[in-house]
């Protein structure tokens, strides 16, 4: 697992792959959907992912984990080396764990804008409907990254919050099917194999973010 941090020169950079008995630093994780120029592994040892339009999720991530007191954070473009057939299959495998892990989650919703009409003052009602109709939900990967960390929150696409997994969780079970005590963190374990399937019977997968 590699986790970003700025070095000393101010500039993003990551860690070398931290495995085996290497300490994990307390960290925020990104969960997204990915779109065209997204920022890869390449791009971070060039230092040239800058231009890309998917560098403004990473630069929110780095931002808000600050916000939080997080020094090191992780996204799955950038910090997974794709080349390496070993490494990823290893990232797949322990991806519901790093989640699991981590301090923070941030889901970043780049469908949904948080600049609404001030007519409308059921701030509620507001958010709900945009929420709904996001595309995130869609996604198979971003099943395990809504169950598997205990902090989940969820940003609009100008880096607004708009709620947490607990202030949202009727609206989440509305639109995922997720029982309400598998969004509130007991195991799995408590669900039968039927339950677990049904909640991801809807969702599908892009090519990149199943590689």
């Amino acid at each position: 697992m590699r986790l970003l941090y700025y070095n000393s020169d101010d500039e993003l950079s990551l860690t070398k792959d931290l495995i085996g008995d290497d300490e994990i630093f307390p960290y925020a994780i990104l969960s997204h959907t990915w779109e065209a120029q997204e920022v890869t592994f390449d791009d971070m040892m060039k230092h040239s992912g800058e231009s890309k339009m998917g560098y403004n999720k990473i630069r929110f991530c780095a931002q808000q984990a600050e916000r939080d007191g997080l020094h090191h954070f992780w996204v799955d473009t950038c910090c997974i080396d794709k080349s390496n057939s070993s490494e990823l299959s290893e990232a797949i495998i322990t991806m519901f764990r790093w989640y699991k892990n981590a301090k923070r989650c941030y889901v970043f919703l780049s469908d949904v804008s948080s600049r609404t009409s001030e007519e409308d003052s059921d701030v509620h009602q507001r958010k709900k409907p945009a929420i709904m109709n996001s595309r995130w939900f869609t996604r198979g990967w971003t099943l395990q990254e809504l169950i598997a960390p205990a902090s989940v929150e969820f940003f609009s696409k100008e880096g607004d919050l708009l709620g947490d997994k607990r202030s949202l969780m009727q609206t989440l079970h509305e639109i995922t099917g997720i029982a309400m005590q598998a969004l509130e963190g007991s195991p799995m374990t408590f669900f039968t194999v039927e339950e677990r399937m049904s909640w991801a019977q809807k969702r599908n997968t892009k090519r990149e973010e199943d590689a």
